[in-house]
């Protein structure tokens, strides 16, 4: 009886003894799922943290009530169709008007050795743009590529022809009330006829044409700051467009943005006094030539479509650049010597489009 009781007493502790290895095996099984899945966590949130930028998102921090948003660009933003004004560039016009709330602004030679140039406006309320131009039928291709309403003050035989070829929205100031193309005191004729974009929309849905557009921005505008990988520094750049006319910009390290200059007299807008700045610069080459004009005004052509080289500024620093424009309809497409579309920063860009000729000088 005391060999039974004894086998059952050792029964029993092997009973106990399997029990608690049942127990602690089942303990470390539940921990060690439990650091899988805290693993698994942490690596989820540590990827999602490095992808913000990639994923266009800015992290507000991990207070109660704030939530991610994500980075819009503020340059060319929403549904508004861009408007295009021709404005004159004749030293009897300047200060210019409304050149600091365009987004992109052209600047091209024309006869006499004269630049005209065309603003690029969207989105935005201007009050005074001006002083509006005749048009010059080479600026279309810039027009029809930004898919704007066409603004201008008369026309070149070329551009009467083109705007027509090519069904432009367009308004000629020439034709519309003087209410709406306003001659002021302070500038003689012909370089002192001012409006608005309010007038401008007016006349546009009067016209019936459409003022809103799905179309992508020509620039691929970057959400983050853009530094240059570049050795080439441009604290000032100049642009020789013809012996009558230069155009330079200058570099402010604390704004990081470039002053424009015309003839080395600096550009200020007409109503703020404020200076005309740029965020960013492009310049590039294309032929231009004297047309065979009936009238004799030495008016001018442009080639630019095919293949250009250039340079893209921002920041202080330069890269060389090809754009490539395949018809007067279709977009310009900026590439960096890698044949990569470059990537601007967000903010308003000076287009140069230079003679082949042009001497440009970086300092």
């Amino acid at each position: 009886m005391k060999k039974e009781g004894k086998k059952m007493s050792r029964a029993k502790k092997s009973k106990k003894s399997k029990g608690k290895s049942k127990g602690v095996k089942s303990l470390v099984i539940i921990l060690v799922l439990v650091s899988l899945i805290a693993g698994g966590l942490l690596a989820y949130k540590a990827f999602f943290e490095n992808n913000e930028e990639m994923n266009g998102v800015i992290s507000l921090g991990e207070d109660e009530g704030k939530k991610d948003e994500v980075v819009e660009i503020k340059t060319f933003n929403g549904k508004d169709r861009p408007i295009a004004v021709m404005i004159d560039n004749h030293k009897d016009a300047w200060p210019h008007a409304g050149l600091n709330k365009a987004y992109a602004v052209y600047e091209i030679i024309v006869e006499g050795g004269e630049t005209r140039i065309m603003a690029m406006f969207k989105g935005v309320d201007v009050d005074k743009i001006g002083p509006v131009r005749s048009s010059r039928h080479y600026f279309l291709d810039y027009a029809l590529e930004n898919d704007a309403i066409y603004v201008h003050y008369g026309w070149s035989p070329q551009a009467e022809s083109d705007i027509k070829t090519y069904k432009v929205n367009n308004i000629n100031g020439i034709s519309e009330s003087s209410k709406d193309f306003v001659r002021i005191k302070e500038k003689a004729s012909p370089h002192n006829v001012l409006t608005s974009t309010a007038n401008i929309k007016k006349m546009a849905e009067a016209k019936k044409y459409r003022t809103t557009s799905n179309e992508e921005s020509v620039l691929r505008y970057s959400p983050s700051e853009i530094e240059l990988e570049s050795e080439l520094l441009v604290n000032k750049v100049t642009i020789p467009f013809s012996k009558l006319h230069t155009t330079s910009y200058e570099y402010n390290a604390e704004t990081n943005k470039y002053t424009r200059y015309a003839r080395g007299i600096k550009q200020i807008d007409f109503v703020t006094k404020e200076a005309i700045t740029a965020k960013n610069l492009i310049i590039t080459f294309a032929e231009n030539y004297k047309l065979q004009d009936p009238e004799n005004k030495d008016r001018q052509g442009l080639r630019n479509t095919g293949k250009k080289e250039g340079y893209y500024i921002t920041n202080g620093k330069a890269i060389k650049i090809t754009c490539e424009k395949n018809s007067k309809t279709e977009k310009t497409i900026y590439k960096d010597l890698e044949g990569n579309e470059i990537k601007v920063n967000d903010g308003n860009t000076f287009f140069s489009i230079c003679p082949l000729d042009a001497k440009v000088a970086f300092e």
